[in-house]
């Protein structure tokens, strides 16, 4: 079986600091973690997978959150080096962009069917937020019959709870912690 790097929400919005959402320092240092861990990746022979809000302008999700990755805007363009990192290799069959209207990058969308027809069997999360978007992508790989691994140093949250959410996932949905 092969693996899954899946690199949640990792947008302008959600990590520049001009992002309407973002959680910024913190998440700009996890960039070259997951910058090298794609590379890592891919030069294995495994997929990588771009997994990234998509809403439209008046979505409903706004009535919880302030806007953001509106889909087209500057806002949901992936940040700096994962932007470039992407551009370079976005050709490639293993390379995968996921916009997701939820949560949860297998709420909705075609990751689970593209993962499944590539022979994958454990997803490998990183990206933004810890206790909201990496900890939902954990529950859908681990209702769909995935191993999971979540890393610490390539996962990043705005509110503090970080290290509790990375816990829970590992006592909740046996996620090993790198």
């Amino acid at each position: 079986m092969r693996n899954a790097l899946l690199i949640i929400d990792m947008s302008n919005d959600f990590v520049h600091d001009e992002g309407t959402l973002t959680a910024g320092r913190v998440a700009q240092d996890i960039v070259p973690n997951i910058v090298q861990l794609a590379d890592r990746f891919l030069k294995n022979g495994d997929v990588v997978a771009f997994c990234m809000d998509a809403h439209e302008e008046n979505d409903p999700h706004f009535q919880l959150w302030p806007p953001h990755n509106v889909k087209g805007t500057w806002g949901q363009q992936l940040y700096g080096a994962l932007n470039d990192w992407y551009e370079a290799h976005r050709r490639h069959r293993d390379v995968l962009f996921v916009p997701k209207p939820e949560y949860d990058a297998f709420y909705q969308t075609d990751l689970d069917r593209e993962l499944k027809a590539r022979g994958v069997g454990t997803v490998h999360i990183t990206g933004v937020c810890t206790d909201i978007c990496d900890f939902l992508t954990a529950y859908g790989a681990y209702a769909r019959g995935y191993q999971t691994v979540v890393y610490r140093d390539a996962t990043a949250t705005f509110t503090g709870q970080h290290d509790l959410f990375l816990k829970h996932m590992n006592a909740v949905f046996r996620t090993e912690i790198r």
